[in-house]
Formats: structure tokens, C-alpha cells, sequence
């Protein structure tokens, strides 16, 4: 016993000092990476994918075919009132269609077939009756991302109106001085004749909390894979007896097994694989079965969760036995600090400052939500996201076996061992 009282530790400078930079570090990180990820995702969107349709018929007019359609599809697409922050996709009908199903699309503008025809009529039936007014479609989104779709849903009424009030002086031009002749009301329906009407694009089931259930549902594998993976490395540590387990006042211990690094890292592994089955199975369970989320494919959906668990938690176990007790907050900061801001779900990856878009193409959050949005919203399509969830996570999983095993198999060359070998107390000499 050294008679010193315990608190006196908090008089000793280097624990106030590698506590503070330790916890300020993972402050400031953490208020970067959330923060800064959302704090304007419409001064840094570029190229946010949006489609545009043209299914105007057109009309004669004057003796003449016109297709009004085509004129404001034309203008919006070379436009750059928006400064290159919504990239305008041209297509038909049917490929919206399959490219909202896919995600691939936040949202699309659709002129109607009748547009030209009951465009041009206004002039004629302005003043006689009630005409036919042309609309403009605005498609949103959800399944895409909320925020997203919002965004693109924004961006297609802005452009509509424009267009409605662009086509407004052209039949203004058109009526000349018979305008005049015209009720208030017609003459202000001339001006900007276009109504426009939103429409779900994709319309999902009610309980797919408007389109995130992607990505709690992928957040929860990802957590389920990285907390298990402290408690296998801690409990399989003591299970060789390397450390004490303490069960609220009893502390309990085993006896020594040896083990190299590279040996406790594959029975970790092999834990992990083995308790993932369970994990992935509880997860479906309590979504699926106990909150009653909307799903299909779900045979799918078990392996996927059951891989996804897998490898997030051998990634994690890595990082544990490679940076032992900071491994923690580099696993924290990997799988949480990096990964929320990036994947692609509150705020969608073309709205992220450059730094984060190139987070994204790696982090693991990202990877797992388009896989789990493709079987839940976009029915399984590898185009959708899954081929590159399954591709990635087959990445991770040989990065990190790469990694780990090479690491540890060089610490363990080099005689790192976790527990130095003892050593026999040399033999005092015998003084002569």
C-alpha cells in the first residue's frame, strides 16, 4: 500500500492533459463532420439529378406545328439560373419512371401531352367560358432522401413557374391589342397560364417513415456490428485471460491462455460471424415483426443484415486490435463521426461540401443504406444500390482482413506479445 489517497491523481497534470486533448479532439471532430456536413446544403448542391419530360403532342397554330413542350424542355435544360446546382436529365415518360424507382432521380418535371393545344386555346376561350388550363407536373421523390426531394421539388416548381410565366408573354404578344377587350381575369390567366400540380413519383407504403427507414434500419446494423465488437474483443480477452471481468462488486478471472495477436483477432472474427446470424435475425424481428415496418425481399433482407452486422463488426474488431485502447475512438469516429453526415439519407451526397462527397465513396454507412434502400423502396434492383452495397462490403471485408492480419502477424513477429514472456531473475553472484 503506498498511503497515497486515490484523488490525489486529479492533482497530476498529464491526466488533466491527455484527457482534455483526447475529449476535445472528439469534440471539435464530431461538430465538423455533423455540422458542417448540413450546415448549407443548397449553396453546395451541384448536379443534383432531376428529370425532365417532354410528352407535349403540340398543336397547329397559325398554320404552323408548334410544340410548346419542346420550347420550355429546351430552355429550362440550357439554363443557368440555377447554376449548375440541378443537373437536368432529358428523357421520356417511361424512363423517369424506372429512374425514380431506382433512385436515381430526385424528382422530374413532366409536360403533358395537351399542353400546346391547351395552351393556344386560352386565347380563344379567355373571353367565351372557362378554359382548360395547362399544368405542369412536378414528381418528388421520398424514397430518394427527404431533404433531397425537397430540394429537386424546389428547383422543378421554380423552373415551372418560369416557364409558365415565359409561355404568359408569348399568348400576351399573340392577343395584341384584342387583350384589351379581355376580362381581368382572363388577362391575368393569360400571363401565367400554366397550373402546376405535385405528384408522388414513387409513392412509398405508409411505414416507411417517408423514405428513412433505409437508412435507421442501416444505421442500427452498422451499431449492432460496431458495439459487438467491444464486447467480443473484451469478452474474449478474458475469456484467455488477459483481463478481469467485473460483474458489479465481483471481479472475476481466468487463467491465462496464450495467444498470439493474429489468433485472438480470428476467434474474434469467428465470434462475430457466428453472433451476426443472431443480431441480424433480432434486427428483422423488431422492425419487421414488433414495429411493423414496411418491407419485401425478406430472405434478402436477413442476409443482408446478417453481412452487413458481419463485416462492420470485423471491421471494428480490426481497428481494436491494431490501435488496443484508442481503437475505441477510431472506431467511433469511423462508423458514427464520418459515417452519418455521408450517407446519402438526410442530406443527399450532391448537397455535401467536397470533402464529405469523397467520405462517402468509402464510408461503410453510405455502402449498407443503398443496399438496404434498393430491398425495401426500389424492389431489390442491383442498379438501385445493392450490387455496389454488396461489392463494397466485400471490399471492407479484404481491406480489413488485409489489415488486421498483416498488422497483427508483424507485431507478432517482432515479439509484441500482449503479455511479455517471463523472464528467470538472474542469480546474485556470490561474493569469494
Amino acid at each position: 500500500m503506498s498511503g497515497v489517497h486515490p484523488f490525489r491523481v486529479l492533482r497530476a497534470k498529464p491526466l488533466w492533459i491527455a484527457n482534455g486533448v483526447i475529449t476535445g479532439v472528439l469534440a471539435l471532430l464530431f461538430t465538423v463532420f455533423y455540422v458542417g456536413a448540413n450546415i448549407d446544403p443548397v449553396d453546395h448542391m451541384d448536379k443534383l439529378p432531376v428529370g425532365l419530360v417532354n410528352a407535349d403532342e403540340g398543336a397547329a397554330v397559325g398554320g404552323k406545328q408548334v410544340n410548346l413542350g419542346a420550347q420550355i424542355t429546351e430552355s429550362i435544360e440550357k439554363s443557368t439560373a440555377s447554376g449548375g446546382k440541378i443537373d437536368w436529365k432529358v428523357m421520356d415518360e417511361k424512363g423517369v419512371k424506372e429512374e425514380l424507382g431506382e433512385g436515381k432521380l430526385f424528382g422530374a418535371l413532366v409536360v403533358p401531352a395537351d399542353f400546346t393545344s391547351s395552351t393556344t386555346a386560352l386565347n380563344g376561350t379567355a373571353a367565351t367560358g372557362t378554359p382548360a388550363r395547362p399544368t405542369l407536373t412536378v414528381l418528388t421523390n421520398q424514397s430518394a432522401g427527404s431533404m433531397g426531394s425537397s430540394l429537386a421539388r424546389a428547383a422543378t416548381m421554380e423552373a415551372a413557374e418560369n416557364a409558365s410565366l415565359q409561355v404568359g408573354k408569348e399568348l400576351t404578344a399573340q392577343s395584341g391589342t384584342g387583350q384589351a377587350k379581355l376580362p381581368a381575369a382572363a388577362r391575368v390567366l393569360l400571363a401565367d397560364p400554366a397550373a402546376v400540380t405535385v405528384e408522388d413519383g414513387h409513392p412509398l407504403d405508409s411505414h416507411s417513415g417517408l423514405g428513412l427507414t433505409a437508412f435507421y434500419y442501416a444505421l442500427v446494423l452498422v451499431v449492432c456490428g460496431m458495439l459487438s465488437a467491444n464486447v467480443i474483443s473484451g469478452q474474449v480477452d478474458h475469456a484467455l485471460g488477459y483481463t478481469h471481468n467485473d460483474m458489479g462488486p465481483l471481479r472475476l478471472h481466468r487463467p491465462l491462455i496464450r495467444a498470439t495477436r493474429v489468433q485472438t483477432l480470428a476467434i474474434s472474427s469467428t465470434l462475430m460471424v457466428g453472433l451476426s446470424l443472431l443480431m441480424g435475425t433480432l434486427v428483422m424481428v423488431g422492425a419487421i415483426g414488433i414495429m411493423g415496418m414496411d418491407a419485401a425481399h425478406l430472405p434478402l433482407l436477413w442476409l443482408y443484415s446478417v453481412c452487413a452486422i458481419a463485416v462492420s463488426g470485423i471491421g471494428a474488431l480490426t481497428l481494436l486490435a491494431v490501435f488496443g485502447t484508442p481503437g475505441m475512438l477510431v472506431v467511433t469516429l469511423v462508423f458514427i463521426g464520418m459515417a452519418v453526415p455521408t450517407a446519402g439519407a438526410t442530406t443527399p451526397i450532391e448537397a455535401l461540401p467536397g470533402f464529405y462527397r469523397f467520405l462517402s465513396e468509402f464510408e461503410p454507412l453510405r455502402q449498407i443504406t443503398g443496399g438496404i434502400r434498393s430491398i425495401l423502396y426500389y424492389d431489390a434492383q442491383g442498379d438501385a444500390g445493392l450490387t455496389r452495397g454488396w461489392v463494397m462490403m466485400a471490399a471492407g471485408l479484404v481491406v480489413a482482413a488485409l489489415f488486421g492480419f498483416g498488422v497483427l502477424g508483424w507485431y507478432d513477429r517482432k515479439g509484441l506479445h500482449r503479455i511479455p514472456v517471463e523472464t528467470k531473475p538472474a542469480k546474485a553472484a556470490v561474493p569469494t
